[in-house]
This record gives C-alpha cells, sequence and structure tokens, in this order.
C-alpha cells in the first residue's frame, strides 16, 4: 500500500508540468495548450452562431444567448454600481468568465487525460489548460496588467500613479504644517505597500484556479484508479461545480479590480487643491 501511494506521488508531480506533444519550429505544443486552443475554436463557432441572428426577436440558441448575456451583464451592474461601467467592462468579464468556463469543464469529457501517445511512458493527448500553471499566470497577468491600463485611462496618469507613489500628496501637504506631513508620508509608504498588493493578485489568481483545477484532476484520477464505474461520478458532478465557481471567482474578481481601480481616487485631493480632475 506504501508503494502503491509512493507511486501514485510520483505520477502526481510527473504531471505538474504539461506534457509537450511536438513542436512548430522552435515553439512547443503541450496537450495544455492543445485543449486551450480547441476552447479557442469552440469561441469562434460560438461566436459564429451568434452573429447570424437576422430577426429582431431572437428565437431558438439565439434567444438562449441573449438570455446568458442578459443574466451575466445584471450581475456585473451590481457590481459596478452603473451601467456605463457595466457595459464597458462586460465584454471582459464575458470572455474571462466563458473561456475559464469551457476550459474547466473540457476536463471532464471522456477521453481527456485518458487518449494520448504511447512511447517510453504515456503522454495524455488533452489536459485540462488550467491544470497548467502557465495558463493560470498568462490569464492573471493579462488581467492585472489590463486593470492598470483601465485605471489609468479612466482617473489620468497622474491621479492614477498617486495611488502608489503619492508623491505630490507629500508636496500639497507641506504648507499645511508638520501633521499633514506625517499624514501624507504614511499615505506614501502605504502606496508602496499597494504596489505589492498589485503583484499579488497575480500569484493570487493564478494560483487559486491552478490549485483547485489540478486538485480536482488528481482526484478524479485517484478515484477512477480504485474504482472506474459510479464511484467518480459524484466527484465529476462536484467538478462541474467547481470549475463554475473558480470561472465565477476569477471573473467576479477582475471585475472587481477593474471597478476599484475606476473609482476617483485622488479626485478629493485634487479638487481640494484647486486642480481640475481628469476624466
Amino acid at each position: 500500500m506504501a508503494e502503491r501511494t509512493t507511486n501514485l506521488t510520483k505520477v502526481s508531480f510527473a504531471a505538474l508540468a504539461a506534457e509537450p506533444l511536438f513542436r512548430l519550429g522552435h515553439f512547443t505544443v503541450t496537450n495544455s495548450l492543445l485543449n486551450a486552443w480547441i476552447a479557442v475554436g469552440i469561441f469562434v463557432v460560438f461566436a459564429f452562431i451568434a452573429s447570424r441572428r437576422k430577426s429582431i426577436v431572437p428565437h431558438g440558441i439565439h434567444n438562449a444567448i441573449e438570455a446568458l448575456f442578459e443574466g451575466m451583464l445584471g450581475e456585473v451592474q451590481k457590481v459596478t454600481g452603473d451601467r456605463k461601467r457595466a457595459m464597458a467592462f462586460f465584454p471582459i468579464f464575458a470572455t474571462l468568465f466563458l473561456y475559464i468556463l469551457v476550459n474547466n469543464w473540457m476536463g471532464l469529457i471522456p477521453g481527456t487525460g485518458t487518449i494520448g501517445l504511447s512511447g517510453e511512458e504515456f503522454i495524455p493527448l488533452f489536459r485540462p489548460a488550467a491544470a497548467d500553471l502557465n495558463f493560470t499566470l498568462a490569464i492573471a497577468v493579462f488581467s492585472v496588467v489590463l486593470v492598470q491600463l483601465v485605471g489609468i485611462r479612466a482617473t489620468g496618469f497622474m491621479n492614477y500613479v498617486s495611488k502608489f507613489i503619492n508623491i505630490r500628496g507629500i508636496i500639497w501637504a507641506i504648507p499645511k504644517g508638520p501633521m499633514a506631513i506625517v499624514i501624507a508620508i504614511i499615505e506614501f509608504f502605504v502606496g508602496l505597500i499597494e504596489i505589492v498588493s498589485e503583484v499579488a493578485k497575480v500569484v493570487s489568481l493564478s494560483l487559486r484556479l491552478f490549485g483547485n483545477v489540478f486538485a480536482g484532476e488528481i482526484l478524479i484520477s485517484v478515484m477512477l484508479s480504485l474504482f472506474a464505474f459510479i464511484l467518480p461520478v459524484p466527484f465529476m458532478f462536484l467538478e462541474v461545480l467547481v470549475g463554475l465557481i473558480q470561472a465565477t471567482v476569477f471573473a467576479m474578481l477582475v471585475l472587481v479590480f477593474l471597478t476599484v481601480a475606476t473609482d476617483s481616487h485622488g479626485h478629493d485631493d485634487g479638487a481640494e487643491h484647486g486642480i481640475e480632475p481628469s476624466h
């Protein structure tokens, strides 16, 4: 039993990295990347079908697509608090949510992880993209960088940078006396901590998604190795729920970051000193 547990642990750690399938020049295509490309293909087909509506009143699959989008838009508006920002952030939220959800659920399709290439060792042809840290890290970096760009565009470069490096606040505090200067210096160091928090967002977003999906893959593999029928079914339904929750959490967190980044931080300070806020 101990030997079996050791072997299972070795397999788990060996599967931590995505397995390479083939090379395109100097570019290596892994099984998780192949899964991600298939998900993109699904979205291309989905977009084609959604754009084929010719009647004003939707029907059939177009009715379902419109209901899905209206429901998501309503949830986005609850977070942003206004329709304008909800419409602006909706494409980002919907893309992240649906893309991560499809990738998570594709890992539960029969054949994923079991169909592969035989050689010195078995290499699965398909692997859930979110079970590869490269994938989750890439979309986390993209999301956090996008938040910074949106924040700069919404509040102005100086106002947004002042959230992190508030030298302007110290300069404005000099005429007000020592206490104001002390408060401004404290705010300056708090801003530096905010820089660390932005980097931590990348780590948090990527590891949360990767950890939950990868752990689910290991769980399903263990259940299938113990008993191939009936026993894994409840766990597969659980993974359907986990996939939905993780996609929702990731997209919602990015939406919250976008909302906070576009709040008029620093505008009050500017107005207090006779400076017009940028829009």
